[in-house]
């Protein structure tokens, strides 16, 4: 590798949607940084989705991770599959198989030491149920590939944007079932995991952890409901037994003030929304989805496939090129941590 940095592993996406186009975005962004991208994708998909500021970059094929870093300096390094090609914003059915291949060889280089992190471009998830896809989303997936036909490791979904780091308890749920769903384990193994990545992957020597409640008020002492006194706070109470700096339950319309005011480093929030809603509204363009909990580095841009934009032409890549920005700083802070 050029200077011994490793490449970051692209993923394709969806090819209909806007990764293909945004990729092109990030690499005339990115090309001046010191570590290199490639991307997973058949090639013809990269074409048909030239912007105008990517007409006077080439595509360069690459056999292996390890030609990336000089193919680099030629032009985009892609690593060739075979996909069908829609147009823009017009979704298919049939490239499926392809989003995820491109999925597992990214998984598998990584795992190979041949990329320092996986960055993945936004698929559709009701496409791939059609194809038989059986996963909530993109981390549940990346969780059993990281596997390797074992036990799965417990992903945790971070967002990281507008000033905010906001992890989550539970992720692709429905809010009706979230009380039977948290239990003090689970809170208590969550923070375990964002700690511990905290550490190695953000070089923050001894994170606070803020705990959002998940009744109005934080209950108000049991007054409107009794789950952060019967099992978050209960969590906190472990995670603080085993040295970890973590608040008990805080109400969640101002814990994250509180987080952006430089109180806490991560809110652990209880429920997708309830996380999502704070980060997409102060950084709707720019969040970043992290994957914690996982032995890789996993980063994706806090968007969906957006096929209007894909359509359109229109599609802004500061979100991918914010997910790649992440990864290579946590790839350094891994590689420097003890």
């Amino acid at each position: 590798m050029a200077g011994g940095v490793l490449p970051l592993a692209v993923t394709m996406g969806d090819p209909a949607g806007v990764g293909p186009a945004i990729t092109w975005h990030a690499y005339e962004a990115f090309r001046s940084r010191s570590r290199p991208f490639y991307v997973i994708a058949d090639p013809r998909v990269l074409d048909a989705n030239r912007t105008h500021a990517s007409l006077h970059h080439k595509l360069v094929m690459i056999a292996s991770p390890n030609e990336a870093p000089a193919a680099f300096q030629q032009g985009l390094p892609v690593a060739p599959i075979t996909s069908p090609v829609p147009k823009p914003g017009e979704a298919d059915p049939a490239t499926a198989t392809a989003v995820l291949d491109s999925i597992r060889l990214a998984v598998m280089h990584v795992q190979a030491g041949a990329a320092a992190a996986v960055v993945t471009n936004p698929i559709a998830k009701a496409l791939l149920y059609r194809a038989g896809f059986k996963h909530p989303g993109h981390t549940e997936f990346l969780a059993e590939l990281a596997a390797n036909g074992g036990t799965p490791p417990r992903p945790v979904m971070m967002l990281s944007g507008g000033g905010l780091r906001v992890a989550l308890a539970t992720i692709h749920k429905p809010l009706s079932a979230i009380p039977g769903l948290l239990t003090t384990d689970l809170i208590a193994d969550v923070g375990r995991i964002v700690h511990g990545s905290l550490k190695r992957d953000f070089g923050i020597a001894e994170p606070r952890i803020g705990l959002c409640g998940v009744n109005p008020h934080a209950g108000e002492d049991g007054e409107i409901g009794r789950e952060e006194i019967d099992t978050i706070n209960p969590a906190a109470a472990r995670m603080r037994a085993a040295g970890i700096d973590c608040s008990d339950a805080r109400p969640g319309d101002t814990i994250f003030h509180e987080a952006r005011s430089g109180r806490f480093d991560v809110v652990i929030a209880m429920y997708h929304d309830q996380g999502l809603i704070p980060v997409k509204t102060l950084d709707i363009w720019g969040g970043v989805n992290v994957t914690l909990g996982l032995p890789f580095i996993r980063t994706s841009p806090d968007h969906g496939v957006a096929y209007d934009a894909a359509a359109s032409g229109k599609a802004r890549p500061d979100s991918l090129i914010a997910a790649l920005d992440l990864a290579d700083a946590m790839a350094h802070a891994r590689a420097a941590a003890p």
